[in-house]
């Protein structure tokens, strides 16, 4: 699987491109080739009162089409990546699923 990762207004370090690579990995693995390409986008986003707010955007794009995204903003870069990738994983399962179920229901002609 491809996949990118962009960082905004903050600095990718090593330890962070490796955190976000294995948890993609982790919670992508079983769907195979049903993803054609993965992008992680981090931010860190100024709140009202100055403060800062790490979020994590995941968009995966599904094979034939289609994408699903999941947006997390959480205390810390590592926190919002556990969550937006555990809600990313679900998400893709559930996506698949439906999409599964609508094909098998289709009428032959």
């Amino acid at each position: 699987m491809k996949f990118a990762v962009i960082g905004r207004n903050i600095n990718l370090t090593e330890p962070l491109l490796a955190h976000v690579e294995r948890r993609l990995r982790s919670a992508l693995r079983r769907f195979g080739k049903k993803i054609r390409h993965a992008a992680v986008q981090l931010t860190g986003i100024s709140g009202p009162r100055r403060g800062f707010h790490p979020q994590c955007k995941v968009t995966a794009f599904l094979s034939p089409r289609g994408k699903v995204i999941v947006k997390e903003i959480a205390s810390d870069f590592h926190t919002a990546i556990n969550r937006a990738l555990d809600r990313l994983e679900s998400s893709v399962g559930l996506k698949l699923e439906r999409a599964s179920r609508n094909k098998a229901k289709k009428p032959l002609n």
